[in-house]
């Protein structure tokens, strides 16, 4: 569990240089650059490669999609009803559709569910949030950022996006028998600066003390992360005849705290930031009491 510990420490000494440091207005900003542009694709990179595709885990895959799309429908329907802004909308789509399903997915896992179900987490994780972090995510925050919203705009954007180009890149080092172990060390290391400085960027933002206006959208962000999406993936998943550890490890990471890049995305979007920051803060924390309890009701 020393990676929860790592988080949390990270988390706490952003809101504490918040409060006590006097941090320069474009520390936050530079650092989600970092994370983005450079530690996130540096991650892509590292993992995709060593994934071993088995058609039988599809699962793991498509509910993670469908965790996404919940999201966007849910946020759409009730925002037009409750009329919210393309920013709030677009906000709460990408932190309640997208999950932290390595940083925290990955410790709690192997916490939970021991290592052999965290290998399936990885697959989740990685071709499941990661694919609707350079697809889906990108297209949410290009639409309800207010850019050019046309096919080929946002075309465009997903295609230039680093993380998806790296995924692209990745699958291929992949068949061609993976890296070196000089580049897979030097991906590592930059890779290992991702969820630290994100971390501590969310905390420079984090304010846990809501304003009234702000108590519904992130009741409904969080009620759907991590309470809605886990029983309909259950549920859907069992349906289909879907079982074992694939269902359990689906169900579990459907039940994760929000992406820290997705609160990232939605900064560099201009998307509420501090709402989509307080969605995160707030499920992380909720996440350490749910996430067990949601592995104790599973088989």
């Amino acid at each position: 569990m020393s990676a929860l510990l790592l988080l949390s420490v990270c988390l706490l000494l952003g809101v504490l240089m918040r409060r006590y440091g006097n941090p320069p207005a474009a520390l936050a900003p530079s650092l989600n650059w970092w994370v983005v542009q450079i530690a996130l694709p540096a991650m892509v990179l590292e993992l995709i490669p060593r994934l071993h595709l088995d058609p039988n885990l599809w699962y793991l895959v498509v509910s993670q999609w469908l965790v996404f799309l919940g999201a966007f429908l849910l946020c759409r329907w009730l925002g037009r009803r409750l009329g919210w802004s393309n920013a709030r909308i677009g906000a709460l789509t990408l932190v309640c559709g997208l999950g932290n399903t390595s940083f925290m997915g990955y410790p709690l896992l192997e916490a939970l569910r021991g290592p052999e179900q965290l290998a399936l987490g990885v697959v989740a994780d990685q071709l499941g949030c990661f694919v609707m972090l350079s697809l889906g995510g990108v297209v949410v925050g290009v639409i309800y950022a207010g850019q050019a919203a046309t096919p080929a705009a946002v075309a465009k954007r997903v295609l230039l996006f680093p993380a998806f180009v790296c995924l692209i890149i990745g699958l291929l080092v992949g068949q061609l028998g993976g890296w070196p172990p000089s580049v897979e060390s030097v991906l590592h290391r930059i890779a290992q600066s991702l969820a630290p400085l994100a971390l501590f960027s969310v905390g420079l933002r984090l304010k846990l003390q809501l304003a009234r206006h702000q108590w519904l959208p992130v009741g409904v962000a969080l009620g759907w992360k991590m309470a809605l999406a886990p029983v309909v993936m259950w549920s859907l998943g069992s349906a289909l005849g879907v079982s074992g550890a694939i269902l359990s490890v689906a169900v579990l990471q459907a039940a994760m705290a929000p992406m820290i890049s997705a609160a990232i995305l939605a900064e560099q979007f201009k998307l509420e930031p501090d709402l989509a920051n307080a969605v995160l803060g707030i499920g992380i924390l909720l996440s350490l009491v749910t996430v067990p309890l949601w592995s104790m009701a599973l088989p």
